[in-house]
């Protein structure tokens, strides 16, 4: 039978993967978040009131 361990044992990752929480801090994506959001408020607003 082959021996195919290693004598090493393997290195950790450099970074911990990023998920969605890191995404969402990021400024731009938060300020165009705000923005459609805002948007939709209106909208919902004028719907409601207005029409």
């Amino acid at each position: 039978m082959v021996d195919t361990s290693r004598g090493d044992a393997p290195a950790p990752p450099a970074e911990e993967p990023r998920g969605c929480l890191f995404a969402l801090s990021q400024p731009p994506l938060m300020i165009f978040l705000t923005v459609v959001g805002c948007l939709l408020l209106m909208a919902a607003l004028h719907d409601l009131f207005l029409l």
